[in-house]
């Protein structure tokens, strides 16, 4: 049986692999023209999810299924009350996550709010990955 430390170091990882997928697709997808522009923001959103939330299981804070940036940032104020602050900008995108993943009446993503959207992922990546232990990096 595997020790605590070393199941949540692995289910952190887990969850740093997954937000690295969709890192590496919303930059791909920026790099590749207007046309891609909302897939872009689209994973430029899940990875800031998925780094929140490998934070959180890190700190084995519980959350529930949710694409609210907002929400995982006031959870993980238990952890570092800093977060919240210095990662307040990622809210804007919990929008591509949830209502341009459907039709609806909203604007359309131009490439500047995919690149803003990329840039705001990237962000949330250094800030969590700068707070976890080396050994738990993908």
């Amino acid at each position: 049986m595997k020790p605590p430390e070393e199941i949540k170091a692995e289910f952190t990882r887990e969850w740093l692999r997954k937000a690295g997928i969709d890192f590496k697709t919303a930059q791909h997808l920026c790099q590749s023209g207007p046309d891609f522009a909302e897939g872009s923001a689209f994973h430029s959103q899940q990875a800031a999810e998925k780094y929140l939330k490998a934070f959180l299981v890190w700190h084995q804070i519980e959350f529930q299924k949710t694409h609210d940036i907002k929400a995982l940032l006031r959870l993980a104020a238990k952890a570092d009350e800093n977060i919240p602050e210095i990662l307040q900008d990622a809210v804007r995108l919990t929008p591509y996550g949830v209502e341009y993943r459907y039709p609806g009446d909203y604007p359309e993503v131009t490439r500047s709010d995919a690149e803003r959207a990329f840039s705001l992922a990237d962000r949330v990546r250094a800030e969590i990955r700068s707070r976890l232990p080396s050994h738990t990096l993908e």
